[in-house]
């Protein structure tokens, strides 16, 4: 019997592009460790904001020991927790913690997975650049702020569409411009809009590419 291959998947995109969507339905179908690598930046600002004093040392154990479910806290979607998230992913230290834990999810995830589905926003060329398989998820910025701003809505946060819109704004410039790790499209990665797709789509897209690859 043909020995199933490992296979690694990264995927950048800017916020609310509804990559973390994908890679959710990527990972179920193929059965590989999902890590939303941009929740980690968000769960250690929820820590910052809390504590208010913050402890590198205390931090970094936590990491060790952090527990994927904890990166499914609603309260991680806030806009203060985003804002600040973009802030602390300035921080070499902090970036030097999370990229190592995120690569060891993605080259050593448990072995009942067939293998891993990064997202974020420098996982094609910093945590995962041999992956099989890249993606750079983007949607136009008026549908990813709609996006979110029905998101947080659901989630009975008090917040209009129009400071939602200058969220994504800030965070898309933070995110492109900071120096360290910054969002870019690499040459390898294959484009997906899914600004005029359904979910169901865009997935079937990508399952089409990565089918083509596997099954050869």
């Amino acid at each position: 019997m043909k020995k199933k291959k490992f296979i690694k998947v990264a995927i950048d995109s800017p916020a609310a592009a509804g990559a973390g969507t994908l890679a959710k339905s990527i990972s179920k179908y193929y059965n590989l460790l999902y890590l939303d690598t941009g929740k980690i930046y968000r769960l250690i600002a929820l820590i910052k904001i809390k504590q208010k004093k913050f402890n590198i040392h205390l931090l970094k154990k936590k990491i060790k020991k952090l527990n994927l479910k904890s990166l499914q806290n609603k309260k991680l979607l806030s806009d203060e927790v985003g804002t600040e998230a973009s802030l602390i992913a300035k921080d070499k230290r902090i970036r030097k913690l999370v990229h190592s834990f995120q690569i060891n999810c993605a080259y050593n995830p448990p072995k009942k997975y067939s293998g891993s589905c990064l997202d974020g926003r420098d996982i094609t060329y910093k945590i995962v650049p041999d992956a099989d398989f890249k993606f750079f998820v983007t949607a136009n910025i008026k549908i990813r702020a709609r996006r979110r701003f029905q998101e947080l809505k659901n989630l009975k946060k008090k917040v209009t569409y129009l400071e939602v819109l200058k969220s994504i704004k800030n965070r898309d410039k933070s995110d492109y411009n900071r120096r360290l790790s910054r969002l870019k499209k690499t040459k390898d990665s294959i484009l997906i809009n899914t600004s005029n797709l359904s979910k169901r789509a865009c997935f079937l897209k990508i399952k089409k590419i990565i089918d083509s690859k596997i099954n050869n």
